[in-house]
């Protein structure tokens, strides 16, 4: 009965429209005072002690950077840097924009922030080049979705700390994956742009405007090569290279491009502030959550009970990742993370699965509801720069929903594309 109320308080509040945030901390107050099954002091204590973690302060960093770089002209350079080598094929804007989304993910950590720096570009320069504002539109929103794939990435710190889990090992393991989810997008971008008739820019591609492309946009082609050299070098933890990477960004965008003005600074700190919160709100009340689900030993009879349904290790799994895009659709990445990963990581563990690898096939799974709805952020953010109805993009995210499907299978029944470079 206790997981009853847990759970129908939980679907309550979300049916409300009540912020997740918040409604994991009220159907968790509401158990606490049902059951008794824990003090009611813990709730407030589980706030404070939860968000009290070193590797946990990379997420504000990490959210501060992306904000700092999406206004500081990185995002354009990056661009430029892409059309420069594939503008001119069929679908070249297309492909161009998602390769600079690829960029923009080994940067921000955070989808929406991907889609924000990026889209507000890109949507009403395809549209200029012909492209349809629809399809421009599901572009950007679904690469998007690889800002929290490739490294350094946000989900990736909270199920590092949630599954206690190496979160530099988490980074490496993202980068094949995260390639993979941009090539079959690429590739269904430059399949519609053929059958749409989309040409490339007409300029022939020259090793000399590459080269001034790049030398250009070295400034923001280092950002990645230090934070995760850094990382992976043993030069730091990736906690301290979110402030190196905050402090990068200000000097890039304030000192070298001269596009970030201080005059800007407060309200680029009152955002990441404002979805700092947002974050370590959903931390916070989600400790108590998880306290009652272990007390209550939810995570260990939802595995019996997927166990039970089949000893087909594929049909299993198959449940799993049915589970992950479907939640994908409600609730949002960081808290369905921190929900979710003491119930399925162990049955992943015990169905053999790496928990690294299974780190990776939770996030991109999760990652794929960015663009779906009815909660879908990359969706409202990019209808709110093109101005495209969230009912018509719906639709025309349909065929990148499924090629990211698609590579969400390839990235679950291949372990190595995850384990590769860490082994």
């Amino acid at each position: 009965m206790t997981s009853l109320v847990l759970f129908g308080s939980l679907a309550l509040f979300l049916l409300m429209s009540v912020p997740i945030g918040i409604a994991i901390g009220l159907a968790t107050l509401f158990t606490i005072l049902y059951s008794g099954i824990i003090p009611l002091d813990f709730l407030v204590q589980g706030l404070v002690t939860s968000v009290d973690s070193f590797p946990l302060m990379a997420v504000p960093f990490f959210i501060l950077a992306g904000e700092i770089m999406g206004k500081g002209g990185i995002s354009d350079r990056l661009f430029r840097v892409a059309n420069s080598i594939v503008g001119n094929v069929t679908g070249g804007f297309a492909i161009a924009t998602i390769i600079t989304c690829m960029f923009f993910a080994a940067i921000s950590g955070s989808g929406p922030a991907t889609v924000a720096a990026v889209g507000g570009i890109m949507i009403p320069a395809m549209v200029r080049q012909g492209y349809d504002i629809k399809f421009s539109t599901a572009v950007v929103a679904s690469a998007g979705s690889i800002g929290v794939i490739i490294p350094p990435s946000i989900p990736m710190v909270i199920y590092g700390v949630t599954g206690s889990v190496s979160i530099g090992s988490m980074f490496i393991a993202g980068i094949l994956p995260g390639i993979l989810v941009g090539l079959v997008l690429i590739i269904y971008a430059y399949y519609y742009s053929k059958k749409k008739g989309y040409k490339g820019t007409g300029t022939k591609i020259s090793l000399s405007n590459i080269a001034k492309e790049v030398w250009e946009a070295k400034w923001a082609l280092l950002i990645p090569v230090i934070i995760l050299g850094g990382i992976y070098g043993g030069v730091f933890t990736p906690t301290e290279a979110a402030v190196i990477a905050v402090v990068y960004g200000v000097i890039a965008g304030i000192f070298i491009y001269r596009e970030l003005k201080i005059t800007e600074m407060p309200k680029v700190l009152a955002d990441a502030s404002l979805t700092t919160a947002t974050v370590l709100i959903i931390v916070g009340s989600a400790t108590g959550f998880g306290r009652i689900l272990n007390l209550e030993q939810i995570p260990a009879r939802i595995a019996d009970g997927l166990l039970a349904l089949s000893e087909n290790q594929i049909i299993i799994i198959l449940l799993i990742m049915l589970l992950l895009l479907i939640v994908g659709c409600f609730m949002e990445t960081i808290a369905a993370i921190i929900i979710l990963t003491p119930i399925l990581l162990p049955i992943g563990v015990n169905l053999g699965y790496d928990p690294i690898h299974f780190g990776m096939f939770m996030i991109v799974g999760l990652a794929i509801g960015f663009i779906t709805p009815p909660l879908g952020v990359n969706l409202f953010v990019a209808s709110g720069i093109s101005g495209v109805s969230i009912e018509s993009l719906s639709r025309a995210i349909i065929p990148f929903f499924l090629v990211m499907v698609l590579a969400l299978l390839i990235i679950v029944f291949v372990p190595q594309l995850s384990l590769f470079l860490i082994n």
